[in-house]
């Protein structure tokens, strides 16, 4: 009898909602979907308390890089959607991306993952996401962390924090990412909004002003703008080996007009045609601008609006950087131009 109320009594781990079993079982999920992405330069494999990596061996004099990012609310749009598979992309690309600002090679990516419950499909969803974008970039995912804070967190959600290194030599000029007078802007296509600006879209929701279910473009707003953050990795790596790039702005939170802001040095300002329409993704972006009745330059200063990396090339290198893009399938538009600073801002905007 005491034996018997004695565990009636007890408070196990498993009884304060935490799984070890389940976090086991994803573990194993995982270990497969992470060894399609491995470099040469990886040592060991998922599941040990660290993970280890070579420095690629062309690297003389090598430099790491690292960034960590997350994803936001558009997790919010994917859990009314019911769809889980293509978040992880985003979790690689807003890491990498930045990444990439600086022009290094990423090596490897860890995730953090936290949850009231793991609920295993539709982590290996979420998983089967962070491979994908892995693979793209030439990332090999070695390791992260799954949480479940039961009665802490919301129940049935989850969040995404990504963390990437990656490498350059030391003598890379690309570590300074300024902008230089007589510089050409040219941005890059996003493939919508990628994953930023979704807090002002949910309130559009909210406000019954837009409806995830409401058609643009032969399908859904909610599809449309849950589509995954564009991975430039390829491009810029690929790009840099016959230009001289001397910046690039990752447009993320912000938008347009403070990311492009970081790149341009106070004695400089940049010269940007402030187009009245969108060159890419009109739609979408003309909708969103309607509906929540901001103006041209407001939905600048919150979204990407369809540019969603802008690099700055020397005016002599403008059709090498032209054609080589066009050669690696990347849209792209001349955006302006870097110049000595006419006013305090470091933004001016040409009306056309």
């Amino acid at each position: 009898m005491q034996n018997l109320l004695s565990k009636l009594n007890k408070t196990s781990y498993a009884s304060s909602g935490v799984s070890i079993k389940r976090g086991d079982d994803l573990v194993s999920l995982i270990k497969p979907l992470a060894k399609t992405t491995y470099r040469k330069e990886i040592l060991g494999s998922i599941g040990g308390f660290a993970a280890a990596s070579l420095v690629p061996k062309k690297y003389k004099n090598p430099v790491l890089i690292s960034c960590t990012d997350g994803v936001g609310t558009k997790i919010e749009i994917a859990r009314k959607l019911k769809k889980y598979d293509t978040i992880g992309i985003d979790l690689v690309a807003m890491c990498v991306n930045d990444l990439v600002t600086l022009q290094a090679e990423p090596l490897f990516f860890l995730d953090y993952l936290v949850t009231d419950k793991i609920n295993l499909k539709k982590s290996k969803e979420i998983f089967k996401g962070i491979a994908k974008g892995c693979k793209k970039s030439s990332c090999a995912l070695i390791g992260g962390e799954t949480a479940e804070h039961p009665n802490a967190f919301p129940k049935d959600n989850f969040d995404l924090a990504g963390f990437c290194v990656g490498v350059l030599e030391k003598d890379s000029k690309m570590l300074k990412n300024m902008s230089k007078k007589n510089d050409v802007l040219i941005g890059l296509k996003s493939n919508g909004l990628h994953s930023n600006g979704f807090s002002l879209i949910r309130k559009l929701i909210d406000k019954k002003k837009i409806s995830l279910d409401e058609k643009i473009k032969k399908s859904s707003l909610g599809r449309v703008i849950l589509k995954p953050t564009k991975i430039y990795v390829k491009e810029i790596l690929s790009l840099k080996e016959v230009v001289s790039i001397n910046a690039l702005s990752h447009i993320t939170g912000g938008g347009f007009i403070g990311n492009l802001e970081r790149i341009i040095p106070d004695n400089l300002s940049a010269s940007v045609s402030l187009m009245s329409k969108y060159h890419f993704h009109k739609e979408l972006f003309t909708l969103i601008e309607e509906r929540s009745n901001l103006t041209h330059e407001e939905m600048l200063s919150t979204f990407n609006c369809g540019i969603g990396m802008i690099l700055s090339v020397p005016k002599d290198e403008l059709d090498k950087t032209s054609k080589k893009l066009k050669t690696l399938n990347m849209p792209h538009l001349i955006l302006g131009k870097v110049q000595s600073k006419g006013s305090n801002k470091k933004i001016n905007f040409l009306n056309g």
